[in-house]
């Protein structure tokens, strides 16, 4: 890699939080090693709009608190054609950018994988921030612990209420592939059953618990539904239990973006940092196409491509089985 003089940071895909203290500790940690930065508005949208600006140290002050994006983001169809990525590489070139430092999730990285191999002129350093915490090569992601605090505080409440009216809930959380917040969600909050995509859910075993809760007096119960859960979603269980239980009246509640939003956490703002600190120092060694991760609170660099193409570690068997026999 040639040497690098000035640097972007973008944000892609869905936004979780911890991105905005991601974004300063790169802006930061490159003006310090004498970079320059650019900002990137609206992800690889804003790279083929060239919707850039130039940004300093104050462009990044008081932003550790705040959830979301300060660069903004949106999925960008027109990357993924030859056309838009064409027009992407010859905006950085207009602007002296060397690198990028691209913050997102899968779809984020099979973009920038891409775009790299095309343009390899240009290093790409990506940072795992996607609250579904599913990509390989770091044990936490950006926005995942905010995101699971969101919704423990949420079922806290709703657990209030379906004790008052003796109600069951099915609450639904997201977690299309990945059934991280839900399994640890339901763990801190009690719940009933705790339905993943990482594993089959036996609708009759469901029932037969549940009416076990109901024979040993429970005054409500929860369950925890990720939304890519093979059943169908909350809905869908839910009518498949009504039918079969009538001592419950049955409720759900979708949780969807709230849990995207809110001031980032104390772990999602040091990891954010960790993070960006990271990428900056990994390109200036002349590392690329590479993802800077947290394994053993240790930071790890694993190859776009393997961070893609290897499954995320397993949920952890003992948390599963953890789960089934504490919600007796």
């Amino acid at each position: 890699m040639q040497k690098i003089s000035k640097i972007a940071v973008l944000t892609s895909g869905g936004d979780a939080p911890g991105m905005n203290p991601c974004i300063r500790a790169v802006v930061r940690t490159a003006i310090y090693h004498g970079l320059q930065v650019a900002g990137i508005r609206q992800g690889y949208q804003g790279l083929i709009d060239n919707n850039m600006y130039d940004m300093n140290t104050r462009s990044v002050s008081n932003i550790l608190n705040l959830g979301g994006t300060i660069l903004k983001t949106a999925r960008c169809l027109p990357f993924r054609t030859d056309e838009g990525m064409e027009l992407a590489y010859q905006n950085l070139k207009a602007n002296g950018i060397d690198g990028i430092v691209v913050i997102g999730g899968d779809g984020t990285f099979t973009g920038a994988l891409r775009f790299s191999r095309k343009y390899p002129d240009i290093a790409v350093i990506g940072v795992p921030g996607t609250i579904d915490n599913d990509l390989y090569g770091s044990t936490y992601t950006l926005g995942f612990d905010t995101a699971t605090n969101t919704v423990i505080e949420a079922i806290d409440k709703i657990r209030d209420t379906a004790d008052a009216h003796d109600r069951l809930f099915f609450i639904e959380v997201m977690g299309r592939d990945s059934g991280a917040i839900a399994l640890r969600a339901g763990i801190s909050c009690g719940a009933e059953a705790i339905l993943l995509p990482e594993r089959d859910t036996a609708i009759e075993m469901l029932i037969e618990n549940l009416k076990a809760g109901q024979y040993n007096k429970k005054s409500s119960s929860i369950v925890i539904v990720a939304e890519g859960d093979k059943s169908g979603g909350a809905y869908d269980l839910a009518e498949a239990v009504r039918k079969q239980i009538k001592f419950y009246d049955i409720k759900v509640t979708i949780l969807g973006h709230l849990q995207r939003g809110g001031s980032p956490s104390a772990f999602d703002r040091i990891l954010g940092s960790r993070l960006g600190f990271a990428a900056v120092n990994a390109m200036i060694d002349g590392k690329t196409q590479m993802m800077v991760g947290l394994e053993a609170n240790h930071i790890k660099l694993t190859s776009l491509e393997e961070a893609l193409t290897q499954h995320q570690f397993k949920l952890e068997d003992d948390l599963m089985q953890m789960a089934d026999i504490l919600s007796i």
